[in-house]
């Protein structure tokens, strides 16, 4: 049977991966939802203009919009059915995303309900990061050592006595 720490880092990688595919797939296109797509069009730009530094490098609303959307997607997808290294890494990435994505909510200056979501969602990609890089618990193993390997003497006194010579 699988351990309590398996479940829980494999129903949060599924549930984040899943949310994280949903919301890159409304960055991306308008079959979701066209309102959404909109709203997020609208945020994007609102973005671009609140960090002029974005438009120095050369970066417009809609390539911020649809790179932050595809990066959404494919940690998502890897966080939902790549097993292994790899969604620790999805995890970092996408942790690194929310992040961002709320110093531009702070920017622009929106309210708590605008972005609450992304400090939820943020705070259960810490939560699963820190369980599934926590290393396995040991208890088991010591108690599948036999009592008498305890009650055996150490190397130091099992050393044979004898007599030391000094020259």
């Amino acid at each position: 049977m699988a351990s309590p720490r398996t479940v829980t880092i494999l129903a949060l990688s599924v549930a984040l991966g899943l949310f994280f595919v949903f919301m890159g797939t409304i960055k991306l296109t308008p079959r979701l939802s066209k309102d959404a797509y909109s709203e997020m069009k609208r945020a994007y730009k609102s973005y671009v203009r609140a960090l002029p530094l974005l438009k120095k490098m050369g970066i417009n609303s809609i390539l911020l919009r649809k790179s932050i959307g595809a990066l959404e997607v494919a940690c998502g997808i890897v966080m939902t059915l790549v097993p292994g290294r790899p969604k620790d890494v999805a995890n970092f990435f996408l942790l690194l995303l929310v992040l961002a994505v709320l110093f531009f909510h702070q920017l622009v200056g929106d309210p708590l309900k605008r972005y609450a979501h992304a400090l939820v969602f943020g705070i259960l990609l810490t939560c699963r990061l820190l369980i599934a890089r926590k290393p396995e618990d040991r208890s088991s193993e010591k108690k599948a050592l036999p009592e008498s390997a305890e009650e055996q003497p150490s190397l130091y006194e099992k050393a044979p006595q004898g007599k030391v010579k000094v020259s």
